[in-house]
């Protein structure tokens, strides 16, 4: 029986999103709630879009979708530890994104050296 195999995909690291964001060169998602966004801040420059609304917000064909995303930009999510970003990075593949990378948690941001803003 034969298998047919994804080429793995090329991501980016937490480091290299924090670079990336500081040189506007990419887009940084939040997709937890807005709870988590009050108790530990958000990613500085990030866009935050809980994952239950992601679908609408990033479908440019949608009436609630966030002008601030664009469909060839480079984009790093992340969550509280990357369950919710791995299932926003498939989600936006979904919609047709193809430069999107989960970069975990806040807690790796961090670690990368980005600041977080407070709520």
């Amino acid at each position: 029986m034969f298998f047919l195999r994804q080429k793995p995909r090329a991501g980016i690291s937490a480091q290299d999103a924090v670079n990336g964001a500081k040189a506007g060169e990419v887009t940084v998602i939040d997709v937890r709630d807005r709870m988590e966004l009050m108790s530990s801040g958000i990613a500085e420059g990030a866009i935050h879009i809980p994952l239950m609304r992601l679908r609408d917000m990033a479908d440019p064909r949608h009436p609630d979708f966030n002008s601030a995303l664009k469909i060839d930009a480079k984009i790093a999510v992340y969550c509280a530890t990357g369950a919710r970003s791995h299932a926003a990075e498939s989600m936006l593949r979904q919609i047709g994104y193809e430069d999107v990378h989960n970069i975990g948690g806040l807690s790796h941001w961090v670690r990368a050296g980005g600041n977080v803003s407070r709520v």
